[in-house]
């Protein structure tokens, strides 16, 4: 999938082990590194509905998250505006190939 980010900040902060490591520490670090090249490397978020990381949507057709280290979140939604959905109004995850990265938040 495509990536992108909300502002600057975050996408400075994803990009920089260094920085992901002060802001969530070793192992959230690593998670979030981890976490990031998934998205990357998937042909489109549903190969995430069943995956370690507890990707699921925060509110109904609201952003999403993936669970890093200790409760922390990597929190996203899709990039196409509006975001894809089926007949019930529910996001089609197997149409989301492009998502923009918000923040990532503490518990």
């Amino acid at each position: 999938m495509d990536l992108a980010y909300s502002d600057t900040g975050v996408q400075l902060l994803c990009a920089r082990f260094a920085s992901l490591q002060r802001r969530l520490g070793e192992r959230g670090a690593r998670t979030a590194v981890a976490q990031l090249a998934s998205l990357r490397a998937a042909s489109s978020l549903a190969e995430f509905r069943h995956l370690p990381g507890r990707c699921r949507e925060l509110d109904r057709g609201g952003p999403l998250a993936l669970t890093l280290a200790d409760g922390q979140r990597l929190v996203f939604e899709p990039a196409d505006d509006p975001p894809p959905t089926n007949g019930d109004g529910a996001l089609e995850w197997s149409a989301v190939r492009s998502v923009r990265i918000l923040a990532i938040r503490n518990p």
